[in-house]
């Protein structure tokens, strides 16, 4: 298997996938108190009785952090990260749902930067029942070969 490292190195259409993680009533704690997102959607079991979901929901900025950790393995010292676009909160993940994700590489383009292309990859977020939590896009700044 090559090694995808610079920007002619990515495929159009190539996908990989991650394996899961299990949210807990700690991750949305410790996500609260680092933020200050602390409505009682999170927090307040009784409250979110009366709500419609009838539970508490994670944080939807900590499912984000986790997805895209998730998808975080060899680092390329090739590429970095250029932001995300098109972030969707698609539906409300609970405590005890485990999250994976697949990136796939939507598009590559030029840029600006001399010897710099962008690449930009599909980031969806999904639940165990295989629905999808989160989607969004990342680009990366990737140097060129030559």
């Amino acid at each position: 298997m090559t090694k995808i490292q610079f920007f002619e190195d990515y495929t159009v259409g190539a996908t990989r996938e991650t394996l899961g993680r299990t949210i807990t009533e700690t991750d949305i704690i410790l996500h609260a108190g680092q933020t200050g997102d602390c409505y009682p959607h999170h927090l307040d079991a009784e409250w979110c009785k009366t709500q419609d979901f009838k539970q508490r929901i994670a944080q939807g900025l900590l499912v984000f952090s986790v997805g895209v950790g998730l998808t975080a393995g060899e680092i390329n010292p090739e590429a970095f990260s250029y932001g995300y676009d098109r972030v969707r909160f698609i539906k409300p993940v609970f405590i005890g749902d485990t999250v994976r994700a697949r990136v796939t590489i939507k598009e590559k383009r030029e840029h600006k930067k001399p010897g710099h292309g962008i690449v930009n990859e599909l980031v969806e977020i999904f639940n165990q029942r295989n629905e999808t939590v989160i989607a969004c896009e990342h680009l990366l700044l990737v140097r060129k070969k030559s």
